[in-house]
C-alpha cells in the first residue's frame, strides 16, 4: 500500500470509530467530537476505560494492534456495564460492531469507578499477555532452532537459540495482518499464518552495532524457494520479506568488499579472511585406506567429532562429507589410512552465482558486494550480478534490448544502490545453500544476531535416553566470543536455587 492509501485507510477507521462510539463518549462525560479526532480519541478512550494512556501506542504497532483491538472492545463494553460472557463473545466475534448496537439502542450507564467491576478478565488478560510476548518476540529477542548442519561445530542441529533483534536494529513488521508468535505457517493446522495485504514500508530501528565480517546472522532467505534445500527447479514461493524462510549463516562479506574464493578459501580485497577461533570450516574429503590394517571407524568418527555422513565410493576409498582441517590432519596420522584428499571443485557450475561465469563453489570471484549509495557501471558483464537486485530487492523496472539497458524507462549506464548487501556462507562448505548460489542478502532481509544457546538436543539419540540426548556442555553458552564456548548452566542453577531458598526463608519469616 502507498502512503496515500494508508492515510485513506486510517481516516476510514476513524470514521468507523466515531460512528460507533460518539454517544458512549457523551455518556462518559466527554464531548462527542472527541471520538472523531485521530489519536486523541484513543487517548480519551483509554481514560474512559481506565487504562494507561501508553496503551494508545500499542494500537499503532503492526500485529500487536490486532490483539489490542479485542481487548479495547471488551474493556469498552465493561465500562458501560456489559460484562457478561455473552457480551464479551459478541464484542469479539462481531469485530467490535456490537458496540454500535450498544451505542444506538441501549440506555447504558457509564461506570466511572472501574473498581466497581473486577479488572481481571480472563480473555483480556490472556490477550494482553500475548501482546507483551509478541512485543518481546518482535523487537527484543526471538527463539530459533538450528535445522541443518551448514554451521556445524559453531551451531549444531538441535541447538535452540535466542536471537537478538536489537543488536542490528529491530525491524518493524511489514506484514500487518498475521498470527502472533509464529512465522509463515500456523503449527499443527499447517495453514498460512498471514495475509499479503496490506503491507507496510520497510523500517528498522537504530541498532547497537553493525554487521561485521564473521558475525553469525539470521536473515530471511532472499530467493525463498522453500520446497526443498538445493532446489534448482526455479520454483519460487512469493512471500512478503518478513515471512520468507529464516536462515542462519556466517557473514563473510560486508558492503563494499570484493570477495573471491580460491580453492575453498575466502579472500576479501585480495587477502585471506581470518575466521574466529570458534569457526571451524569443513570440506568433503576422500580418504584412501590400505585395505589391510583394521580401522575402528566408529571410534574414529566419535574421536574426531564427525557428524556428517561418510560413504564408501570404491573398495579402498571413502568419502567424508565434512571434515575440519584438524580432523583431516588427524585422519592422515591414523594407521591404515594412506591418503586424505580435500575435494576442490574447479569445473564450471551454472548453479553458482551469477550463473554466467565458469565458476564453482570452491573457486569464484571477484564479486563486488553492493554498498548503499555506491554506483557501479552497468553492461553485459556486470548486469548478471545486479539484475535481480535492481528488480526484486529495489523494485525497479529493468528491460534489456541487445546492449541497451533501461531502468524505469530510462537508458542506464550505471546504477546506484539504495541499500546495503551482505554475503552469507555456511562453515560446512560442501553442504550449505548460501550466497554462492543465490548471491546477495539485502539489509531489509536481516532478522537478528544469535547470542545464546539455551538448550541443545542431539537428534541422533532417541527420547528414551533423554538424559543422554541433552548436550549438557552446550546449555547456556554464548554463540559469539573468543575461545571455546563455556556453559553457564551451573551458575543459572545456583542462582535459581538461591532465589527459591531466599523466597522460602522470607515466607517462613513472615509466618513467624
Amino acid at each position: 500500500m502507498t502512503l496515500l492509501q494508508w492515510f485513506i485507510f486510517f481516516l476510514i477507521i476513524q470514521i468507523v470509530h466515531f460512528a460507533g462510539t460518539w454517544k458512549l463518549y457523551e455518556k462518559a462525560g466527554r464531548k462527542s467530537w472527541e471520538a472523531a479526532i485521530p489519536v486523541y480519541n484513543s487517548i480519551v478512550l483509554m481514560k474512559i476505560i481506565d487504562r494507561p494512556t501508553w496503551w494508545t501506542a500499542l494500537l499503532f504497532i503492526p500485529v500487536v494492534n490486532l490483539m489490542m483491538f479485542p481487548v479495547i472492545w471488551v474493556e469498552t463494553l465493561r465500562a458501560f456495564g456489559k460484562k457478561s460472557t455473552v457480551d464479551t463473545i459478541l464484542g469479539i466475534v462481531t469485530l467490535g460492531l456490537y458496540i454500535y448496537y450498544i451505542n444506538y439502542t441501549q440506555d447504558v450507564t457509564y461506570i466511572p469507578n472501574k473498581n466497581a467491576i473486577p479488572k481481571e478478565n480472563t480473555i483480556s488478560s490472556l490477550i494482553f499477555a500475548l501482546v507483551v510476548a509478541t512485543l518481546v518476540h518482535t523487537y527484543v529477542m526471538q527463539p530459533f532452532t538450528i535445522p541443518s548442519s551448514s554451521l556445524e561445530k559453531s551451531l549444531l542441529i538441535g541447538d535452540f537459540l535466542f536471537v537478538s533483534k536489537f543488536h542490528y536494529g529491530a525491524r518493524t513488521p511489514m506484514t500487518t495482518v498475521a498470527a502472533p508468535m509464529v512465522h509463515d505457517t500456523i503449527p499443527v493446522a499447517g495453514v498460512k499464518s498471514y495475509s499479503k495485504l496490506p503491507q507496510l514500508p520497510y523500517f528498522r530501528f537504530p541498532g547497537v552495532q553493525k554487521i561485521k565480517r564473521n558475525d553469525i546472522v539470521v536473515f530471511n532467505w532472499p530467493m525463498d524457494t522453500v520446497y526443498q534445500f538445493f532446489d534448482r527447479s526455479g520454483r519460487k514461493a512469493d512471500k512478503p520479506i518478513d515471512k520468507k524462510s529464516n536462515y542462519v549463516k556466517r557473514c563473510v562479506g560486508v558492503p563494499g568488499d570484493n570477495l573471491s574464493i580460491k580453492d575453498g578459501i575466502i579472500h576479501i580485497d585480495g587477502k585471506e579472511l581470518i575466521l574466529p577461533e570458534r569457526a571451524k570450516p569443513q570440506f568433503s574429503y576422500k580418504v584412501v585406506i590400505d585395505g589391510k590394517t583394521p580401522i575402528n571407524f566408529e571410534y574414529l568418527l566419535k574421536e574426531l567429532d564427525i557428524t556428517d555422513k561418510a560413504y564408501q565410493i570404491s573398495p579402498d576409498t571413502l568419502l567424508f562429507s565434512a571434515l575440519t582441517f584438524e580432523g583431516a590432519e588427524k585422519m592422515k596420522n591414523t594407521p591404515g589410512i594412506t591418503n586424505v584428499i580435500r575435494n576442490i571443485s574447479r569445473e564450471a557450475d551454472k548453479a553458482v552465482f551469477p550463473h554466467t561465469k565458469p565458476w564453482s563453489q570452491d573457486n569464484m570471484g571477484p564479486v563486488y558486494i553492493p554498498e548503499q549509495g555506491k554506483t557501479v557501471e552497468l553492461n553485459a558483464e556486470t548486469l548478471p550480478f545486479y539484475s535481480y537486485l535492481i528488480t526484486e530487492y529495489e523494485n525497479n523496472d529493468l528491460k534489456v534490448n541487445g546492449d541497451e539497458i533501461r531502468i524505469n524507462g530510462e537508458i542506464a549506464k550505471s546504477y546506484t544502490f539504495k541499500q546495503n548487501y551482505y554475503w552469507m556462507m555456511g562453515d560446512n562448505r560442501h553442504n550449505s545453500e548460501d550466497s554462492r548460489y543465490w548471491g546477495f542478502v539485502p539489509e531489509d532481509h536481516i532478522v537478528g544476531k544469535p547470542v545464546f544457546i539455551w538448550m541443545s538436543l542431539d537428534q541422533n539419540i532417541p527420547w528414551s535416553k533423554a538424559i543422554d540426548k541433552v548436550r549438557w556442555d552446550r546449555l547456556f553458552t554464548t554463540v559469539g566470543g573468543d575461545g571455546e564456548p563455556v556453559s553457564y548452566f551451573k551458575y543459572f542453577l545456583i542462582a535459581l536455587l538461591g532465589y527459591f531458598g531466599y523466597s522460602f526463608y522470607k515466607k517462613r519469616k513472615a509466618k513467624a
